[in-house]
């Protein structure tokens, strides 16, 4: 007689290498979107480079970087939605699909998984796994919602996500903070976030010529602090001496509309596609953070690695983020002093290039590999 799935899959996640490392983790994101996606297959793509490590990717059936030339290799893409209809229909037939998320979990067979960044239908995988009894891990890149922010973190089931991982990895001091303010406790394992990259270097910031370029790009979200970005730029009127973009999707507002009005400002107000992102950060020579809140920051993450210059306030996480990197900038979130941080932010040297498919995704993937191997309730390691 053939053991039931969940035993099966338990019993085959015992077999581990003498080396002490997992046979195979399992990589998740259910999100279409942004950053999820991105962070997850590189964080396989990571696991996968690592000495008797094996990694498999899953990611939303409509993941945008699933539709480019350089698709990273995804195992299992997981129907999710594309309206508010959609979601709620998936909510709907959610318990109806146990039997094929079986089927896909014991398929790859994983010792471990670990969701990439949250998303709407994780209940789903975690419900799998827990069949399975497989334990699971999550990267918090946000302990709360932000304001304006659509995702209810109380539908997503964060609270219970995270309660039953075996580890939190939240990537700043801020979001550390704001974790163990939850009740998580000493399953929270501070890490950081890795760089971005976009394909090839960009040119050095300024070799153009004209006018320092600014970029503006992100969710468009009230706490991002456009107004504060407006208030900076009307100090220099009306004579800017940058040229300025402000990119990217999110709600109108009387602060875009504002910026669109003001010489030398460009508002691109949609999402931008994945294929651009790489020469919009290109065009810049420097990316302005204004925020009023953050918990860090993936923008950051991908202007340091292409080596632009980078003003960010002195919010949240984006300090630890940022101080000591070279050519960033920290100001106190007002018009006054992002206006001041701008007319200094081009004085020294921005950070070099660096090809995030490189080591620090690898040390990144191993430190989370040795915290799991010494917490008590991971038998796999």
């Amino acid at each position: 007689m053939s053991l039931p799935m969940s035993k099966a899959i338990g019993e085959r996640a015992q077999a581990v290498p003498a080396a002490g490392l997992p046979r195979k983790i399992l990589v998740w994101h259910w999100g279409r979107r942004g950053a999820g996606p991105v962070f997850a297959a590189r964080l396989a793509a990571a696991f996968a480079a690592l000495e008797g490590c094996g990694a498999a990717l899953s990611l939303a059936a409509g993941a945008e970087i699933l539709a480019g030339p350089g698709a990273p290799d995804c195992a299992w893409r997981e129907p999710t939605y594309g309206t508010a209809l959609g979601a709620a229909l998936q909510l709907v037939i959610g318990p109806a699909q146990a039997a094929r998320i079986d089927r896909e979990i014991a398929a790859i067979a994983p010792a471990m998984a670990i969701c990439a960044m949250p998303a709407f239908l994780d209940r789903r995988m975690a419900a799998g796994l827990r069949r399975a009894g497989v334990p699971y891990a999550v990267v918090v890149h946000d302990a709360a919602g932000h304001p304006g922010e659509a995702l209810n973190f109380w539908a997503v089931g964060q609270n219970r996500l995270f309660g039953e991982a075996v580890a939190l990895f939240p990537l700043s001091g801020h979001v550390e903070a704001m974790l163990r303010a939850q009740g998580f406790g000493a399953k929270i394992k501070k890490l950081w976030h890795p760089p971005f990259s976009f394909g090839a270097p960009a040119p050095a910031p300024l070799r153009h010529g004209g006018k320092p370029r600014l970029l503006c790009f992100g969710r468009l979200l009230p706490y991002k602090g456009l107004d504060l970005l407006a208030d900076a730029l009307a100090s220099f009127a009306p004579n800017a001496p940058f040229e300025v973009r402000v990119c990217g999707d999110g709600p109108k507002s009387a602060d875009l509309e504002r910026l669109r009005a003001m010489a030398g400002v460009t508002v691109d107000h949609r999402w931008i596609p994945e294929a651009e992102l790489a020469g919009l950060i290109a065009w810049a020579d420097a990316v302005v953070l204004p925020y009023r809140e953050a918990s860090q920051s993936g923008v950051a993450a991908a202007a340091v690695a292409q080596g632009r210059y980078v003003l960010a306030t002195n919010v949240g996480g984006l300090p630890e983020q940022l101080v000591g990197v070279p050519g960033a900038k920290l100001c106190a979130p007002n018009g006054a002093a992002i206006a001041e941080g701008l007319l200094t932010l081009f004085d020294s040297e921005p950070a070099a290039p660096k090809d995030d498919s490189a080591e620090d995704w690898k040390r990144f993937g191993g430190e989370m590999i040795e915290i799991l191997k010494g917490a008590r309730k991971v038998a796999l390691f």
